[in-house]
């Protein structure tokens, strides 16, 4: 009896869990719009754009998925969004595919929070369900709508310690929301309240701070209280009152200045009243126990310089003294709208070694950029020394002599990434800097009396811009997979609301590393907003004949070295980047003044279309090929990535001018370099091949002999490299665009010197400045100059690219090449309509290559020469995939 009763309870629970999977699996292929960003940030709060971007996905699996409309409803009334009124902007059914769309309704106002949503039609013409409500926010808009003042203590820029700021306020009615809207010369921290606002570090970045100055906003509703409150700020000097000297005169910069700051805190109440704290001067001033700070070298604090509870509202602070008005840095005080620099991993002590009674060495075992945290007991008055380096002595201190040689102190006062923490003697303390980083594996920390330290006492924490990762690279190789992951480190080493060369021995942003770099870092992360951030500084720095400096932003060194096109070429390869990755043309439109103002310049002072003017090929191994030809070539670069702005943007007549200029450029470099008979440029070294081939200067009837010559050349070289960062940008795609896959690959796998490889072997966790690890110059340990290969392990093996007439992968260039060595490999990238996935794997003499192209986009695959199957069904070399997932099936030809 039992087992009968038990039988049809067990078949309910099954057929229960049948429905319940087959209903989850239907849930998952229920297509929905997702990932909703405004300016390429999620939900964003204080903007300035008066007509912003709005993106977002259809996540759709079924196969050929797409969008055939949209409709948006954008409004300050959430409820009223939510049934499809958008008081501020509702367009009609627009039939279209896009996803990046920009706001053209009512005037936004400032301070105010609007709701949007959009609806898409599937490629059927059903109207799938509304995406989930989010929002954005703006900020001030307008200048005219700051209402505090610039202030700042009376000190000098030579006067050390850090203020501090406070002022109180009362709250008397409910608050509904709260924002600080806060703008700075220098660098700053926020408190309310005796806590911290945010978790941000050294905001705002970093940029020519008489031509334009950005402030950042937060949410404090949660931070206010019923009653007396307090608002407190602490300054320090960042790259705005550089203290430290160096060759690159950072200390002289025009803009130099005591650190200021301007606020309003804008406060609105639930019966609709706002009312603005602002900076003024009723704010009451201190110096506060950071007392030396240095964005380039290092922090000091002193312990007992505390003021405990200072920007709480009890504190008593009758003797502080009155602030002072201080003019604006500059007339341009705009949002920062990007991704903020953040304490991103924090990282424990590997290894601890005591070297004597007061002295130890913490090897984090890696190499990063960032800061060190100590947590340490001693007698006030105990001086602790946190020493950062990248290297150790053979006697197993800290060796800084590859990263300080650019540093010209005036004395020992400022010892180069070394930290000073002087106790308080009040039991445990922690100590981390405020306002600078470093770029270190070890820290040496020493103390002037006894103390007593264990592994657990000092951990860092990788920092950087945290832009968010989008790419994903696994091999059967681990070589390679090391090399892709030291290259996305060396990549966020050098992003700080700018990209940078070294975290350590410059902090400066180098235009020729970034651009080289420019590709790796937009496969792997979604950097939009730091390179849109860092070209206006290009066009706050460019001059008015259009000449750049080689670093961005500058105080003023750099526009006399270093700056040719084969550097400053960003001004063009950057705008072109984004436009080929993200399929946004703003940065090309914001830019094209700028490329063409620096491509005229170049042809005034370079009539005949070949120029001299550049650095050339920095760090060769060997060979030194001839600056002409490469600076020739990316001046050839620049006007027709010119040209091509000129056509997308409808400037018919200045396409048609650049594109003859490109042309003459061309053809001069082929008429003084190419030998038409040969096939070679110059002497035929590695560079002089692959530069032309790389950037399409080579005529299509001579780039397969071309190409022979560099494959012929890399196995003279015994296939190892012999380029400095110009040749490593074009070599390994020179070789597999053009018919060479395996020679790039067995380049790109190599293990010994010279080679990517070769730093892997010897315990690199990040690329390298040289070749050479014994190099007796250019020695960083954390350079990004050589980091194009992060970008063609997606373009030369998984073969993913974008496509200049469908971009933002709208459409996905899939060119894989399976090469000999190499077992499996898979690469994805999350573009702006989703993932996409190019994968394969070698079984017996066949490959099975995966495929998958996210919904609204498509694909135009090509395989090397083989048979290809797809579903058992034998299809061609060349196959256009609508979105979906693929399994192909790739045999040898038959004989």
């Amino acid at each position: 009896m039992k087992q009968c009763l038990r039988k049809p309870a067990l078949y309910t629970a099954l057929l229960f869990i049948c429905l319940f999977k087959i209903s989850a699996v239907a849930f998952a292929q229920t297509p929905v719009t997702t990932g909703l960003k405004c300016e390429y940030l999620v939900a964003p709060i204080g903007i300035d754009a008066k007509h912003p971007r709005l993106t977002w996905q259809t996540a759709d699996a079924r196969q050929g998925a797409a969008q055939t409309a949209y409709q948006l409803f954008v409004g300050a009334d959430s409820a009223a969004v939510a049934t499809g009124r958008g008081d501020s902007w509702t367009t009609a059914r627009v039939v279209s595919a896009a996803g990046l769309v920009t706001y053209n309704g009512k005037a936004l106002q400032p301070f105010t929070k609007y709701f949007w949503k959009v609806i898409v039609w599937d490629k059927a013409g059903k109207k799938l369900s509304a995406s989930a409500i989010t929002s954005f926010e703006t900020g001030m808009m307008e200048m005219r709508n700051w209402k505090g003042s610039w202030i700042s203590d009376n000190k000098g820029i030579s006067v050390n310690p850090a203020p501090y700021f406070r002022n109180t306020f009362k709250v008397g009615k409910t608050v509904r929301s709260a924002r600080a809207y806060i703008a700075v010369a220098g660098l700053y921290e926020l408190y309310i309240n005796g806590k911290k606002i945010g978790n941000h570090r050294l905001d705002p970045m970093y940029t020519r701070f008489d031509r334009r100055t950005l402030y950042v906003a937060y949410d404090v509703t949660a931070n206010l209280q019923n009653g007396k409150n307090a608002v407190g700020v602490l300054l320090g000097n960042g790259w705005y009152n550089h203290q430290s000297t160096a060759v690159w005169f950072f200390h002289q910069a025009p803009w130099r200045g005591r650190p200021a700051f301007c606020m309003d805190l804008r406060v609105t109440y639930t019966d609709g009243t706002t009312e603005t704290i602002s900076s003024d001067t009723r704010w009451k001033t201190s110096l506060s126990p950071v007392v030396f700070n240095s964005i380039y070298t290092a922090e000091h604090y002193d312990a007992r310089k505390e003021q405990p509870g200072w920007n709480t509202p009890d504190f008593i602070d009758s003797a502080w003294k009155n602030v002072i008005n201080r003019s604006a840095p500059s007339a341009n005080i705009v949002a920062q709208s990007l991704q903020p620099i953040r304490n991103v991993e924090e990282i424990a002590t590997k290894t601890v070694t005591k070297i004597d009674n007061n002295l130890w060495v913490f090897d984090i075992g890696r190499n990063i950029s960032g800061v060190s945290q100590i947590t340490v007991k001693g007698d006030s008055g105990t001086v602790i020394r946190l020493k950062h380096a990248e290297r150790l002595n053979k006697n197993g201190h800290v060796d800084q002599s590859n990263i300080d040689l650019h540093y010209r102190p005036t004395d020992d006062k400022d010892p180069f990434q070394t930290d000073i923490f002087i106790l308080g003697g009040k039991g445990e303390e922690t100590f981390m800097p405020k306002f600078n980083y470093k770029g270190f594996q070890y820290v040496e920390v020493s103390s002037s009396k006894p103390i007593q330290l264990t592994k657990e006492s000092l951990k860092a924490y990788f920092m950087h811009s945290d832009v968010q990762p989008v790419g994903e690279v696994s091999s059967s190789n681990q070589t390679i997979n090391q090399i892709w992951s030291a290259t996305n480190h060396s990549y966020l080493s050098n992003l700080f609301g700018y990209p940078t060369d070294c975290p350590q021995r410059e902090k400066n942003g180098w235009t020729g590393d970034a651009h080289i770099a420019s590709e790796t870092g937009l496969y792997n992360f979604d950097a939009i907003t730091i390179y849109e951030k860092w070209l206006a500084d290009h066009r706050d720095e460019q001059q008015p004949n259009g000449v750049l400096p080689s670093i961005i932003p500058t105080g003023g060194w750099g526009y006399e070295w270093g700056n040719g096109p084969d550097w400053t070429s960003t001004i063009a390869i950057i705008p072109w980047n984004i436009y080929l990755f993200y399929g946004d043309s703003k940065l090309l439109a914001d830019s094209y003044t700028s490329i063409e103002k620096y491509v005229n310049h170049i042809d005034e002072l370079y009539p005949t279309g070949l120029t001299s003017w550049g650095l050339g090929d920095w760090v060769p191994v060997k060979s030194v090929s001839p600056v002409e030809l490469t600076s020739s070539v990316y001046y050839y670069k620049d006007a027709t990535i010119l040209a091509k702005a000129a056509h997308i943007l409808g400037k018919q007549a200045d396409f048609v001018k650049y594109t003859g200029l490109a042309t003459k450029i061309k053809n001069a470099i082929n008429a003084k370099y190419l030998n038409m008979q040969t096939g070679i440029y110059g002497q035929g070294f590695q560079t002089e091949l692959s530069v032309p081939l790389f950037w399409g200067v080579v005529p299509d009837n001579m780039k397969s002999k071309v190409a022979a010559n560099l494959a012929a050349r890399v196995a003279a070289d015994n296939y190892h490299l012999d380029v400095g960062i110009l040749g490593a940008k074009a070599i390994l795609s020179a070789l597999s665009d053009n018919g060479y896959p395996d020679v790039a690959y067995r380049i790109a796998s190599q293990e010994t010197f010279p080679s990517w490889g070769w730093w892997m072997v010897n315990g690199a966790t990040t690329l390298y400045e040289n070749w050479q690890i014994d190099a007796k110059s250019d020695i960083s340990l954390n350079h990004i100059m050589f980091g194009e290969i992060g970008a063609w392990l997606y373009k030369g093996i998984a073969g993913i690219q974008p496509d200049a007439n469908e971009p933002g992968f709208k459409n996905v260039i899939l060119a894989p090449h399976f090469v000999p060595g190499l077992n499996e490999f898979t690469a994805t990238h999350a573009g702006p309509y989703g993932k996409i996935l190019s994968s394969w794997k070698r079984e017996g003499s066949s490959v099975t290559y995966k495929v998958i192209i996210p919904a609204n986009s498509t694909a135009s695959i090509t395989f090397p020469v083989a048979k290809v199957t797809l579903s058992g069904k034998l299809i061609g070399r060349e196959y256009k995939a609508v979105a979906g997932n693929y399994e192909f099936k790739i045999s040898p030809p038959a004989p």
